[in-house]
């Protein structure tokens, strides 16, 4: 259990990094759209302004949004009595309130957690994977997913592909600035600072998305191997998830319907059925760590 409160510290802490790093980049950006307008105070005060706004929106609705776009319902108790069940034990046992239960009526074998903290969680799983899973493999599931919320998991992704979308917009916004934009009349000297910072918006468009999304995509892959290892704590059963995710492995039909691109990172595994093997780029690019990788993990764990 211990772990697990390591584990949610370090995640408190690398948020404010994350947060500073991604601010200090979008006040730069900020910087170069104001330095074409005049005002590179004005225009990083506006940019760190639209993040804090932006944020606070998501923040807020973010869940329920993710909730609505992936086509969940609420269950009771009495509708499914051993999803609650399993999902009641494994709150107590992570010392946290119970997270709200939800189902995709889907038949590929998958979930995810959602919320912007333990008291405002709730857990997905489809119809297929309660139709699939016997009980020490749904612990297994169930634990992954609490160990998400426990750790602060789900905020801290939240966060990156918030942070991560600001990063797109205002480079596009900075991109169509420098091709169309017009701007106040210059010097000579003053034009040739702008056809500079042309090359650097240039540069800066293209590159810092493909840079944000790189490291989202890692961050969420080590959040993927942190969380079956803590949830492994909770359910003291290493096998049980290893058993479910060979499951998911061989899933003849992986695509969970209303699963899009924004919210690929928060299910146990790629709601799109990609399961690559040892191919560089599709691993950078990849929203999850190969399950026969997890799997290996899993069964070398003692707990």
């Amino acid at each position: 259990m211990r772990i697990m409160f390591d584990e949610a510290r370090n995640n408190q802490l690398k948020s404010v990094a994350l947060l500073a790093l991604f601010v200090g980049l979008i006040g730069f950006l900020g910087a170069a759209i104001g330095l074409f307008y005049g005002s590179t105070y004005f225009g990083m005060a506006l940019a760190v302004l639209f993040a804090i706004v932006y944020s606070a929106i998501v923040f807020n609705t973010g869940d329920s949004m993710i909730l609505s776009m992936s086509g969940a319902r609420p269950v009771t108790k009495q509708e499914q009595p051993h999803l609650y069940h399993t999902i009641e034990g494994l709150a107590v046992a992570a010392g946290i309130p119970v997270p709200k239960a939800y189902i995709i009526d889907d038949s590929a074998l998958n979930a995810f957690a959602t919320g912007r903290s333990p008291k405002h969680a709730s857990i997905t799983v489809t119809s297929g994977l309660l139709k699939t899973m016997n009980r020490q493999e749904l612990e297994g599931i169930i634990g992954h997913e609490m160990s998400h919320i426990k750790n602060y998991d789900v905020r801290f992704m939240m966060l990156t592909a918030v942070l991560v979308g600001i990063v797109v917009l205002l480079s596009d916004f900075l991109l169509r600035t420098f091709l169309w934009g017009g701007g106040r009349k210059r010097s000579e000297k003053e034009g040739q600072m702008v056809m500079i910072m042309i090359v650097v918006g240039f540069a800066l468009a293209i590159l810092t998305p493909l840079v944000g999304q790189l490291i989202q995509l890692a961050i969420s892959r080590k959040r993927e191997y942190g969380a079956d290892a803590s949830g492994t704590i909770l359910t003291r059963y290493p096998p049980g998830l290893a058993s479910a995710l060979g499951k998911i492995a061989k899933d003849p039909d992986p695509l969970v319907d209303k699963a899009n691109r924004a919210t690929a990172h928060l299910f146990i595994s790629n709601p799109f059925g990609a399961h690559e093997r040892g191919k560089f780029i599709a691993k950078i690019f990849s929203t999850h760590p190969p399950v026969e990788e997890r799997i290996s993990a899993l069964t070398g764990m003692r707990v």
